[in-house]
């Protein structure tokens, strides 16, 4: 994950605290579940990336000896496998 807690537990604060002042949604029950329920759909959210860059790993990994012997540039590889995977799931990162 690309964000520290702490920047996470900072934007949920301020979305939580936006989305109450400016009325774009009435929430009845106690404000720290609500700040739970918002940080929990970041982190899902960031951790989507997470494992679509493991899962290209795992795929340049199984291409290793044919890469490793073509020359060539596994950060260009990683790119290209990534964009795929992504317009492929209609993935918003």
């Amino acid at each position: 994950m690309r964000l520290k807690k702490e920047m996470i537990a900072l934007i949920t604060d301020k979305l939580t605290s936006s989305l109450l002042d400016e009325e774009f949604i009435i929430f009845t029950e106690d404000f720290s579940k609500l700040k739970e329920i918002i940080s929990d759909i970041i982190i899902e959210d960031l951790m989507v990336e997470d494992k679509l860059d493991d899962e290209v790993k795992k795929i340049i990994a199984s291409y290793a000896n044919e890469m490793n012997s073509g020359n060539v540039d596994h950060r260009r590889m990683f790119q290209m496998i990534k964009k795929k995977l992504v317009r492929e799931r209609d993935l918003v990162l």
